[in-house]
């Protein structure tokens, strides 16, 4: 079991900022040591054909999760798999590659938690749910800069895929050890790119870090820009960590030494 990899889902919607988190996550865990899995490499069908069929990335029956959960559960016991990849530019399947977990695994995409199988197989489960107007944005900017589509036509996909949304990938929340909610400080902003603020919902289902100093705010200095609170999510009892995106360079160390 020493060689068994720790395993780490990242699910959210279509640009939740999924790949970017997964990026951050592994630059501090050392990259030599994380292997990184977008689970649309497990898509049953290329753009064309989803076109075709009428069918989004979304939902469960355009994608293979039954070869998807045969991976995880050989990946979570240390071996390797033969991937195949979904080229996100082209919209077409890649040759397959050769895939020898390292000591993390991050596992990133819209469907991981689909199935009893495949949640068993992590070690923490983290959910992406940044509001729909931010999420809009991401995905008009990035759709619109690296796929090839016009701002039109991802907002009619976005409305296209809507039902698929709420039906297939927003239940998956219930299943995460993390929710995390990044958020422009102020609503009415239209900037996507400011110093966001942080909504973190942590479950009992796994161990948290001891924040007494924070529940006590004569003994910290992170107050003014971090706070935590008792709440519930999805009807069951919750921590809820806040981190404002003004949280000073000393503040930010101060939650740093209680995480770490």
């Amino acid at each position: 079991m020493s060689n068994r990899p720790i395993i780490l889902g990242i699910v959210g919607d279509s640009a939740a900022g999924k790949t970017t988190l997964t990026r951050g996550i592994a630059q501090i865990l050392g990259e030599e040591d994380v292997t990184v899995i977008c689970t649309d490499d497990y898509h049953r069908y290329d753009r064309q054909q989803r076109a075709e069929n009428g069918i989004s990335a979304l939902h469960p029956e355009c994608n293979y999760l039954d070869i998807m959960q045969q991976h995880l559960g050989l990946l979570r016991t240390g071996q390797p798999i033969l991937k195949p990849i979904y080229n996100h530019d082209t919209g077409a399947f890649d040759p397959p590659e050769y895939i020898q977990p390292g000591r993390f695994v991050i596992i990133e995409g819209l469907l991981g938690y689909a199935t009893r199988q495949s949640r068993d197989c992590f070690d923490v489960k983290v959910f992406l749910a940044p509001p729909e107007s931010l999420r809009t944005q991401w995905k008009i900017k990035r759709d619109t800069r690296k796929r090839g589509y016009t701002e039109e036509q991802v907002i009619e996909q976005l409305r296209k895929r809507e039902s698929d949304s709420e039906d297939f990938i927003r239940p998956q929340r219930q299943w995460s050890d993390i929710v995390v909610s990044f958020y422009p400080p102020d609503e009415d902003s239209e900037q996507s790119d400011l110093m966001l603020n942080v909504h973190l919902v942590l479950r009992p289902t796994i161990p948290h870090p001891d924040f007494t100093r924070i529940l006590n705010p004569s003994k910290s200095h992170l107050s003014s820009a971090i706070r935590l609170e008792l709440d519930r999510d999805m009807g069951k009892p919750v921590d809820v960590l806040e981190v404002d995106g003004h949280a000073t360079s000393e503040q930010v160390k101060e939650l740093e030494h209680i995480l770490c």
